[in-house]
């Protein structure tokens, strides 16, 4: 029998879902997600078409003691939704900074989830840091609204790559400080 790992990460509260570690069980929800070309296309590091695999190591990955990138799914089982509708991270900065990153699967998109997630990982900064960034492609106006409402201030336009895309991609860069 092989056990879950257990992750040291705190689980935070909203009201329709709970943040939770990534399990190995999300393995086939994450897979049928991100394999969604509109999922991969609006992410930087998600290939479109995914490859066997990716979705497991990307929960390894989270699950690792050393990780620098902790992640959340976002769960609301025990309300009676799905038990995967999404996923949130930060990614661990230098100088006590983090980027917040996030995505939801495309059947609960316009229903609040991303703003619910974002501002409850905003409320318990779980890492403890000064400040948060986040960018999102220029071509995805409701993802920037999500991090306004979260009270993150536009820092400016630059570019990123996307591997779905296979292409250097204009975006708009927030930030939100703590201190």
């Amino acid at each position: 029998m092989k056990q879950e790992t257990i992750v040291q990460q705190p689980i935070i509260e909203t009201p329709r879902f709970v943040l939770r570690p990534l399990r190995m069980s999300d393995v086939g929800l994450l897979e049928l997600y991100a394999a969604d070309r509109r999922v991969a296309e609006m992410t930087t590091t998600i290939p479109h078409p995914l490859p066997p695999g990716v979705a497991e190591a990307f929960v390894a990955r989270a699950q690792k003691p050393t990780r620098t990138e902790h992640v959340w799914a976002m769960d609301a089982s025990e309300q009676g939704g799905a038990e995967l509708m999404g996923v949130i991270s930060l990614e661990q900065m230098s100088r006590n900074q983090a980027e917040i990153g996030y995505w939801v699967a495309p059947a609960m998109w316009n229903t609040g989830l991303a703003s619910e997630a974002v501002k409850a990982m905003v409320r318990s900064n779980p890492l403890a840091n000064d400040t948060m960034f986040a960018s999102v492609f220029q071509d995805n106006p409701g993802s920037a609204r999500v991090l306004t409402n979260a009270r993150f201030d536009y820092l400016g336009d630059a570019e990123a790559f996307c591997v779905a895309r296979g292409a250097k991609v204009p975006t708009w860069t927030y930030l939100r400080k703590f201190a």
